[in-house]
């Protein structure tokens, strides 16, 4: 492996962002893999590959990932809708109900509400 640096990280993690923006989720993560391999603590990181994983249809690494994150930060909205997108795709309706819902109480945004179907109750 050549020698990387912080700078070299960024730049990659830049380079996923982009390639994620371009439809190529397996390019995003294998660029991010590197990244996380020299800072697995870094959060942000972990959830674009999550990201990367759900548009490539790994839905098993993607949950991992969106998991993760939520043990790090609980309370990321965000994290808790993909989670549940993920579980949808899965099949898992009851999963995804749940963090769709907390997804809603984190965050007020019309999509989280409309997918948290606090209404069908």
């Amino acid at each position: 492996m050549p020698d990387t640096t912080p700078e070299t990280h960024v730049i990659d993690y830049r380079a996923a962002e982009q390639l994620l923006a371009a439809r190529d989720p397996r390019g995003a993560v294998k660029l991010l893999d590197s990244v996380i391999a020299a800072h697995p603590e870094h959060t942000a990181a972990r959830l674009l590959r999550a990201r990367a994983f759900f548009a490539a249809a790994q839905l098993r690494p993607a949950e991992l990932e969106f998991e993760l994150v939520l043990e790090r930060e609980p309370d990321n909205a965000f994290a808790h809708f993909a989670l549940a997108r993920t579980f949808e795709r899965s099949g898992r309706p009851e999963q995804a109900r749940r963090h769709f819902r907390l997804a809603a109480a984190l965050d007020p945004n019309p999509e989280y509400l409309r997918a948290a179907r606090f209404d069908a109750d």
